[in-house]
């Protein structure tokens, strides 16, 4: 098939932007940092058509099957001393040994993909659509984990061609359910954890990123609370259903959930110690009825509820389990409140931070920069709750884009010319703390 001068632009561009990102002072750079820039160069013609074919071809939590087939493959081609599959449903953890000893480091990255209708155009956008929680749905990587496999499948190349240097051991974690798994299903780190992926051998740090829409080049962490901790909100309010001409024949649960609604944004605004980190509930689905002349017994909302103070969580809970019931009771209905926690706090080793940080402001080529606490979550902070962890974050919009899409947009595009930083940056990390450095 011919190569338009689209696709090739499209393929050449991230060679160039790699020269930008090795020209750094030999004196500078650590003794295996060579070896790595000539492993990065050599695998970014693969690291390119994978992502595009994971992009291509997305997949829902706990149906990673394609997708972890294709890592596993290739860890077994790099000869891995061993290749874990089927952990936690889908995921793939890969072992490399080095030929000098030392400790144990793990990387990690997400495969899964989120129920968005891709609507970007690119050559290679998803037409995948599949059926999600009972709904016909698009699948689109729009949260990046394709670049996130990409990347962590081109460091096991680089790291496998060098590792007579490797001084200790390498755990690659390919994840599956990052955003959460069907439900009635389990899944996600938590269960990898569950099933042992932190078992022989044991990880003496893991490190993680994640794609950002800041300026490709740029590289964002930050010491200790770094995203949310997440919960999820489920309220059925249960009235008495009527005909809508006869309201008071019956209790209403929808004028009901109305003044939840807003009773739970004044538990954030008048309850909270706003000072302590921001604490947030959001209710992003209501049903209830069906149609305009008749009061239904029911109605159903869904929502989600963050706090970047895990100190908070406790008593933002009871909040809501009081302000929920008390609404309702007044209302002369009655509330069913169900939590389901999804995450705890992403928090990065404060020591470990310090330690790493000089290695992400040696590999970005713009800077690394420091970033203030986000509202969003990650369930790396249950690999963090076992074993110290950074996370940090790989700038993928275009210097062009001054209003790039946000992760979850059906409209969010990662630049390949992040890609080689992304492996760069993952090898080098790997090295620097097995090295000492």
């Amino acid at each position: 098939m011919p190569v338009s001068r689209t696709n090739l632009a499209l393929y050449i561009a991230p060679f160039f932007y790699l020269l930008l990102t090795l020209q750094v002072s030999a004196e500078s750079n650590p003794k295996h940092q060579a070896d790595i820039d000539i492993g990065v160069t050599q695998v970014m013609p693969d690291v390119i058509a994978w992502r595009r074919d994971i992009h291509a071809n997305p997949e829902l939590g706990n149906r990673e099957t394609r997708t972890a087939a294709l890592v596993a493959n290739h860890l077994r081609s790099l000869g891995f001393d061993e290749v874990r599959t089927g952990i936690a449903h889908t995921g793939v953890v890969g072992i490399l040994r080095g030929g000098l000893p030392g400790k144990v480091v793990a990387l990690r990255a997400d495969m899964d993909a989120l129920p968005v209708t891709e609507q970007t155009n690119l050559p290679f956008s998803s037409r995948v659509r599949t059926t999600f929680n009972g709904q016909d749905v698009g699948v689109m990587h729009a949260c990046g984990h394709d670049v996130h496999t990409s990347v962590l499948m081109g460091t096991a190349s680089v790291l496998a061609g060098m590792r007579d240097k490797i001084p200790g051991t390498v755990v690659f974690i390919f994840q599956p359910a990052e955003e959460g798994p069907p439900a009635g299903e389990t899944g996600g780190a938590a269960l990898m954890i569950k099933e042992g992926v932190l078992d022989l051998p044991k990880p003496d740090a893991i490190f993680g990123l994640h794609t950002w829409p800041i300026e490709h080049g740029y590289i964002g962490y930050r010491s200790g609370g770094t995203m949310a901790g997440a919960d999820g909100l489920n309220i059925t309010i249960t009235g008495r259903q009527t005909h809508g001409a006869v309201p008071w024949g019956g209790v209403d649960p929808i004028v009901v959930s109305s003044q939840v609604i807003m009773g739970l944004q004044t538990i954030i605004s008048r309850q909270v110690n706003s000072t302590a980190g921001a604490s947030i509930v959001t209710i992003g689905s209501i049903h209830g009825g069906v149609r305009g002349n008749i009061i239904p017994d029911t109605v159903e909302m869904e929502g989600t509820i963050r706090v970047l103070d895990p100190s908070q969580r406790d008593d933002l809970l009871k909040k809501i389990m009081n302000t929920v019931n008390l609404i309702a009771e007044s209302g002369g209905a009655s509330a069913d409140v169900r939590i389901t926690p999804y995450a705890p706090v992403t928090y990065n080793d404060p020591q470990l931070t310090r330690r790493m940080a000089p290695t992400l402001n040696r590999i970005a080529p713009k800077g690394a920069i420091e970033i203030p606490a986000m509202t969003p979550s990650e369930d790396f902070s249950f690999f963090q709750e076992k074993i110290p962890g950074v996370y940090f974050f790989l700038g993928v919009a275009s210097p062009e884009d001054k209003n790039p899409a946000s992760n979850h947009s059906p409209y969010f595009f990662a630049d390949e010319n992040s890609l080689p930083v992304g492996v760069r940056v993952m090898s080098s990390i790997a090295m620097d703390y097995l090295s000492g450095d």
